[in-house]
């Protein structure tokens, strides 16, 4: 099934949470908050909160459930975290399990849902301010890379920084940069323009995480802070049970982003 872009935050969650869209959500409801999702045992919740708070620009704490609770009130009614992200992954002891469409047999009283800024809710700033992405207009995943940049630690979480990539033209750089710097709640600005290996990336071509697009003669690589940068820092910490989105397949929410009117 496809859902049109335009449709609204919960029409799109009901038609994950029924299974009919499970693919990633690059472009979806464009004015509405998207988020990545980390949920784990609450013995580990004061560990990854600090975490966020220390390392802001790829984990901008969007909201915290209480305990056993898969609802998020504050970013949107009816949210089931159980079934209405389009992919989950599930991490034991570090290593990753398995992926799926609902989780809700896995589901306990332990468990905190964490929401993160994305940044697929600057994106369309960007199309509307005129620049094009490649990623959307191919209908691809964002690229993802992991670098040499190391996160803050806070008790057993640590790693590299993942970032997103998307190629622009040299003279679109700067509005960029003035664009996505309005959205904190979203990675901000950009943390790299241009060289990947200055940032430990080898080759674009070969993405950790999403899809590979090319970088034309005249654009230059941009890099922003990427909220998959938990599952790097969840792979040290190795707890005995985890569940992240798969990258991409985010959670829709209700909340628009600055700037677009309320209606």
């Amino acid at each position: 099934m496809k859902v049109p872009v335009s449709a609204d935050a919960a029409r799109i969650r009901r038609s994950i949470r029924s299974g009919e869209w499970s693919s990633h959500t690059s472009g979806l409801a464009p004015d509405h908050l998207q988020g990545n999702v980390v949920i784990l045992p609450r013995a580990l919740a004061g560990d990854f909160s600090r975490y966020c708070q220390m390392n802001p620009k790829p984990c901008p704490l969007l909201a915290v459930s209480e305990p056993g609770v898969p609802a998020l009130p504050t970013l949107g009614t009816d949210i089931d975290i159980r079934s209405d992200v389009p992919r989950y992954r599930v991490w034991r002891r570090g290593e990753l399990v398995e992926e799926r469409t609902d989780i809700t047999d896995l589901w306990s009283d332990e468990l905190v849902t964490f929401v993160l800024g994305c940044s697929f809710t600057f994106e369309h700033a960007l199309l509307q301010a005129g620049l094009r992405l490649r990623h959307v207009e191919q209908g691809k995943n964002v690229s993802m890379y992991r670098t040499n940049i190391e996160t803050e630690p806070a008790g057993p979480f640590r790693g590299p920084l993942v970032v997103s990539m998307r190629p622009l033209p040299a003279s679109d750089a700067s509005l960029a940069i003035e664009v996505t710097s309005r959205f904190p709640q979203a990675h901000g600005a950009p943390v790299h323009l241009g060289e990947p290996a200055l940032i430990g990336i080898r080759d674009l071509r070969w993405p950790d995480y999403g899809d590979a697009v090319d970088v034309l003669p005249g654009e230059v690589p941009v890099f922003w802070a990427c909220g998959v940068t938990p599952q790097a820092a969840l792979a040290q910490a190795r707890p005995e049970l985890c569940i992240t989105h798969s990258p991409g397949a985010m959670l829709i929410t209700d909340l628009k982003h600055p700037g677009v009117e309320h209606g």
